[in-house]
């Protein structure tokens, strides 16, 4: 497990300070997950379509030229692009909210971000305080409908998400939860926002984001005390979908069940959080 997030921030750190890694934008099979619960990313980028009879809700918009692709799998998934009603992301860097600005224009969905995220959102990239300054992570700008706050709930016909501020990746980072039924069971879905501490963050001493390593602290409690069955992510890398998705095709009705991967990926991560925490505090030597 530490070799694979060791691999996704070598990935997200490529796509940050040059072109898009091939897995960004590497279009993936759609599928559905559990329930009403669809993914239409790609390998590595994750966006999943919630259907509802009274329209659809899209959790990220990843960067701008994967918003043809995501169109494409929702479509191929039997469903119209032009009934999104409700975008949503899981944080404000470009890989899960680039898109967003054309994805509003193509569908007229309203756009949901955590309060602390919102101002990043609403100036395409240039508000974030690791990777502002660098162009090249810049996005298309796109206007916030409804600022979001820790513990708001998003519904859409019977569908209720819940948005759990889970911050430090970014300030208004954000673990979406919902139940979700399936075959006469009733199943907690996490679908993690991203608690990887990037290289160059400053956990100790950091003056543009002084509460960095308690606002990690705080992501890690809500973690843990989630209920989770079917474990998802912002990246397809954090719950290993594809192994999942192979045992799935082979007949696996219950492969994105699991309830200890998740628990084993959130402790993965909390470890790699203490263990640059004390790296950077001076203990860890």
């Amino acid at each position: 497990m530490l070799l694979r997030s060791l691999l996704l921030t070598f990935v997200f750190v490529c796509g940050l300070f040059g072109q898009d890694p091939p897995d960004w934008t590497a279009p993936h099979e759609p599928f559905r997950i559990v329930g009403d619960v669809y993914y239409v990313g790609g390998i590595d980028l994750a966006s999943y379509l919630i259907t509802t009879p009274q329209g659809h809700i899209l959790i990220n918009s990843d960067v701008p030229k994967d918003i043809p692709q995501i169109k494409k799998s929702v479509e191929a998934l039997g469903f119209k692009f032009s009934d999104v009603k409700i975008l949503l992301i899981s944080h404000a860097h470009r890989d899960h909210c680039g898109g967003s600005k054309l994805l509003k224009e193509l569908t007229g969905a309203k756009y949901m971000v955590m309060d602390r995220d919102v101002p990043v959102v609403e100036s395409g990239g240039k508000a974030d305080f690791q990777y502002g300054k660098r162009s090249e992570n810049w996005y298309p700008v796109a206007k916030v409908d409804r600022v979001l706050h820790d513990g708001d709930e998003v519904r859409l016909g019977d569908v209720v998400l819940v948005a759990h501020l889970t911050p430090g990746h970014t300030k208004g980072c954000t673990t979406w939860t919902m139940k979700v039924r399936e075959a006469g069971k009733v199943y907690n879905v996490v679908i993690v926002g991203g608690p990887n501490v990037n290289p160059g963050y400053k956990l100790v001493k950091g003056s543009v984001y002084p509460t960095m390593a308690q606002d990690y602290e705080l992501t890690f409690r809500t973690l843990k005390s989630l209920p989770c069955d079917v474990f998802l992510g912002a990246h397809a890398g954090f719950f290993d979908m594809d192994e999942k998705f192979a045992r799935m095709k082979a007949g696996d009705a219950n492969a994105f069940v699991d309830p200890a991967g998740y628990k084993a990926y959130v402790s993965d991560r909390e470890q790699a959080f203490r263990m640059a925490l004390a790296k950077q505090s001076g203990s860890g030597r």
